[in-house]
């Protein structure tokens, strides 16, 4: 095998290693750059507050504290002035640099350099919260192959970056390396660990011509696999780029603050102004070094940093948190919105129930038994359908494949119609047959279990009954959505009514309807909006896309679930456990907790010393613990949700390893239950 890498992999992998080295750079620069303003401060108040030697006269004063400064200080009046040059003048840079510079030239060195300083150790603090939040997101991005072989036509093996691997190439993957790009199995089979996926932790075995998908991982033997799909349209890929781009959609109270703060600079300005215009007019012993003082410590006071900071902080916290769960929310304003859902509907097949189905029973009435089978699994080896995989798996020895099948017909929400060999085929519900006005034994719509009726050049041959299995965590997802207070549970499926009323029985839901085509569920769902608040629609199927659309919240199964639904959902369940459902909307009403805390902890502060400061009774250093210390107070409470246990049975289901059981150590910690 070739160790060398091709041209892209290795750019790719320079250009990684250099952003990286930058990023390393930048951070710890800022770390020195306050330790320098620290000690210089340090030193300055140490020789004017109690050495106080003949030499350190006023302007070497102003040296050093301008040395202490300019570290911290300079990277504010830089952003401020980039502000002003793109017309945007009121902000809090600027009302910093307003603040600091006035300290200065009223000779309160100190404390101009302490706003300063104590901002920068915010900005590092909040870095800080910001590097703990992304650890779960990033760790996505470790489940990405960065390199693949890749069979030439001379059978010689060549490793390359996904990125430049063509569809229909041929790449092998050894055991124990990821799959790099979404493909089909060549190989006669092959077991994957598929949990980067699903979440599920048990083996899954794939045999020739199933689907193989990037991030699992080769267990047993060499495998080769045919590219299907491009290293940026691949299922991982897309994920991945949902993750990155979720912080750039705003929630609510976001774009509430921000514009809040466009109009809440200017008014400070102006009535920092006027604390220093109007007592010359209303004060008899009127200073005007005291009363710009006063303004300089409003200005101080007023800066909104606590809210600028910590309230996007909350929200990319929470949806840090998520992504610890499995659950990935496409931006805030879906994590804000998904509290107050209060219907959710439920897809049947393959979000409640596992879509593994098993054939339970095969009747045949005046034909062939193994005849028929092997016509009929011929018929559905066209079909990708659960159940057609189910009857094809179960007729793996009658050796359709042989069969020449033509003229195949997929007939949505009915079954399949098609030519094998010199017979005619119809295989699927009874409504089938009722359309093609074939008359059947009527019992069979009596049972309860999916069944494939058959019939065979126009006539009723027989039936094939199949069983689809609840999925272990659907009973437990249902009483958690119960449990946090949501009061409509509904379900829809495709399948027959009998089976819905069945299912929904074993888990309690508060109704269900069966039979539906993909309008008749987006006819369903139309009417339960009109009386609900906000809905969500949890499905995993193509057929669920248009659905997801319409929900207030769309909701996806992720793991292997439909391209499109998870495209077009808000919010993606990567484990693909129902459960997850009540997780998402707990982590929601968190988030939403945790920022409104820090908008009252704020404006209550900031309200309190700004009256003390007017009145001359608060200090610079209670005007720098108004903004700075309510800053911090309120990144720490932010940082409180990537803390929390928010699963719902104890049993924290982690994406790709980075949940709070995947390391010993990580075990130990103790974490902060919420309760909603």
């Amino acid at each position: 095998m070739s160790d060398c890498c091709g041209s892209s992999a290795c750019s790719s992998g320079s250009v990684n290693k250099d952003k990286t080295n930058l990023s390393f750079f930048r951070k710890y620069m800022n770390y020195g750059l306050a330790a320098i303003s620290f000690v210089l401060l340090a030193i300055a108040i140490i020789l004017k507050e109690f050495v106080e030697p003949e030499w350190f006269t006023q302007p070497l004063q102003l040296v050093l504290f301008g040395a202490a400064y300019l570290p911290v200080g300079g990277p504010v009046l830089w952003k401020a002035i980039k502000q002003i040059g793109k017309g945007e003048v009121f902000n809090e840079f600027f009302l910093m640099g307003i603040a600091t510079i006035g300290a200065f030239f009223l000779g309160e060195y100190a404390e101009g350099v302490a706003v300063m300083l104590f901002y920068a150790v915010g900005e590092l603090f909040q870095g800080a919260a910001v590097n703990k939040a992304k650890k779960s997101i990033e760790s996505l991005l470790k489940v990405q192959a960065e390199a693949v072989a890749v069979v030439q036509p001379d059978k010689t093996v060549k490793v390359v970056h996904p990125s430049s691997v063509a569809v229909g190439s041929t790449i092998r993957v050894r055991p124990g390396e990821k799959v790099a790009l979404d493909g089909e199995l060549i190989s006669q089979n092959a077991t994957f660990n598929t949990a980067a996926l699903t979440g599920e932790s048990a083996p899954d075995r794939k045999y020739e011509g199933e689907t193989v998908l990037a991030g699992m991982i080769n267990l047993e033997r060499v495998s080769s696999i045919k590219v299907t799909s491009r290293f940026e349209d691949s299922k991982l890929s897309k994920i991945l780029e949902m993750v990155q781009e979720a912080s750039t959609r705003k929630a609510k109270t976001q774009r509430l603050i921000t514009r809040f703060a466009k109009v809440y600079a200017p008014i400070v300005v102006l009535l920092a102004t006027a604390l220093v215009v109007l007592p010359y007019f209303l004060v008899e012993t009127y200073v005007f070094e005291e009363w710009l003082y006063r303004s300089l410590v409003f200005l101080v006071i007023s800066c909104p940093c606590a809210l600028m900071i910590s309230i996007p902080l909350g929200y990319f916290g929470g949806i840090g948190a998520a992504s610890r769960n499995g659950i990935l929310f496409k931006g805030s304003n879906y994590l804000d919105q998904m509290r107050k859902v209060d219907t959710v509907v439920m897809d049947k097949t393959g979000t409640l129930t596992k879509g593994v189905f098993n054939v339970q029973k095969v009747v045949a009435e005046d034909f062939d038994k193994d005849l028929m089978l092997t016509l009929v699994s011929a018929l559905e080896s066209q079909s990708t359908h659960p159940v057609a995989k189910a009857v094809t798996s179960y007729c793996a020895g009658f050796r359709f494949e042989s069969a020449v099948v033509k003229e195949v017909e997929e007939i949505a929400g009915l079954g399949m119609k098609g030519q094998v060999e010199e017979f005619g085929i119809l295989a699927g519900n009874a409504k089938l047959l009722q359309k093609f006005d074939i008359p059947y034994d009527k019992t069979i719509e009596e049972i309860a279990e999916t069944t494939v009726v058959i019939a065979i050049n126009g006539k009723y041959v027989g039936y094939i009954s199949i069983a689809d299995e609840i999925k272990e965590d659907a009973k437990t997802a249902i009483d958690a959505l119960r449990k946090i207070g949501i009061p409509k549970l509904v379900m829809l499926s495709g399948d027959k009514d009998r089976v819905v009323q069945k299912v929904s029985r074993e888990l309690g839901l508060d109704l269900a309807i069966g039979e539906l085509l993909p309008e008749g569920k987006i006819n369903e769902v139309e009417k339960l909006k009109k009386n609900s608040g906000v809905l969500a629609f949890v499905g995993d199927g193509l057929n669920d896309a248009p659905v997801i659309t319409l929900a207030d919240i769309g909701i996806a199964m992720g793991g292997l679930g439909s391209d499109a639904t998870i495209e077009t959902a808000d919010v993606v369940i990567q484990t693909d456990q129902p459960s997850k459902i009540a997780t998402a909307i707990t982590i929601s009403k968190a988030t939403h907790r945790i920022v409104w805390q820090n908008i009252g902890l704020a404006f209550g502060i900031k309200a309190l010393v700004l009256l003390l400061g007017a009145m001359g009774i608060a200090t610079m250093w209670e005007a720098v613990f108004a903004d700075v210390g309510v800053t911090l107070l309120a990144i720490l409470n932010a940082m409180r949700i990537q803390r929390m246990d928010f699963n719902q049975n104890g049993n924290s289901g982690s994406f790709s390893g980075s949940g709070r059981n995947s390391t010993p150590e990580a075990q130990k910690q103790k974490k902060e239950v919420f309760v909603p």
